[in-house]
């Protein structure tokens, strides 16, 4: 791996970030190697015995690549016929019904193709979630945060793919308090089933980096979240029922209909039925 040091920006800061945060260092994904990261890596190399230079050299990189947890291949982190069975079992379910939400939600693949759970950004949700912990959106509404932070949901921002990312990390960025990152975090909607990151705590997740950790696990974990989301939030009768429009307005907001959730839903209950 190439040598990096502070004020690098290369790919390989990209995967040195992601690394780190999977060993718990709570910084920003990206492709730029900021103080932030320098302070990251020197306290890497204190805790592990290397030389505290901020260089991540050969040395380095081995000892990261040791402790980080190997990724699964992307097969792996898929979900099998047999789980989603093994779902509809457990909670008196249609199948059908099951790989509807799942189609619909994600277009039933959970990652991307840079192995990061699929998120969508929501600017409107980071703005209530800044309000929720004390903090003025409005003290940063402003022609370079708009794409990111706005009172009202619209489509318009949307990047897609792993460029939600980059909004998300933006949003991250407008301040460097802690409070910025879990809001942000907050704000988006993860995984094949795209439950939203504020939900985290009342799914029992001890908090939203935990659920965010999870979400990076597989496409089974996905499904964990979805089954405790239906179970908190009455929804399981909805989609017994094939109710689309009550389970679409719980699922995915008063929004519901803009979006014709429940028109798609049921469409896809009905190809699924058919298999």
């Amino acid at each position: 791996m190439k040598l990096l040091k502070y004020y690098t920006k290369a790919p390989e800061v990209l995967t040195l970030c992601e690394i780190l945060y999977k060993l718990g260092y709570s910084i920003k994904i990206s492709d730029a190697f900021t103080l932030e990261v320098d302070a990251a890596v020197k306290d890497f190399q204190s805790k592990n015995s290397l030389v505290v230079d901020g260089i991540v050299g050969v040395k380095t990189w081995a000892v990261l690549f040791e402790k980080d947890e190997r990724p699964l291949s992307q097969t792996d982190k898929f979900l099998k016929e047999s789980d989603l069975v093994s779902f509809a079992d457990e909670y008196s379910l249609e199948l059908a019904a099951v790989k509807a939400v799942n189609e619909i939600e994600s277009s039933g693949k959970g990652f991307l193709i840079n192995n990061k759970p699929k998120i969508l950004f929501e600017g409107h949700v980071f703005w209530n979630e800044l309000k929720k912990r004390g903090i003025d959106p409005n003290s940063y509404y402003n022609a370079n945060s708009q794409n990111v932070l706005y009172p009202k949901w619209t489509r318009v921002h949307y990047q897609g793919g792993v460029k939600e990312y980059d909004r998300l990390n933006e949003a991250i960025g407008l301040d460097n308090s802690p409070d910025f990152e879990e809001a942000a975090l907050s704000s988006a909607s993860w995984g094949s089933f795209q439950i939203m990151g504020y939900h985290a705590e009342n799914l029992g997740y001890t908090d939203v980096y935990h659920f965010v950790s999870q979400m990076e696990v597989n496409e089974g974990a996905h499904l964990k979240a979805f089954g405790k989301f239906l179970e908190k939030n009455n929804c399981l009768v909805h989609l017994r029922n094939k109710n689309w429009a009550g389970f679409a307005r719980v699922y995915n907001g008063s929004g519901y209909k803009e979006n014709k959730y429940d028109e798609k839903l049921a469409k896809a209950y009905v190809k699924y039925s058919q298999d």
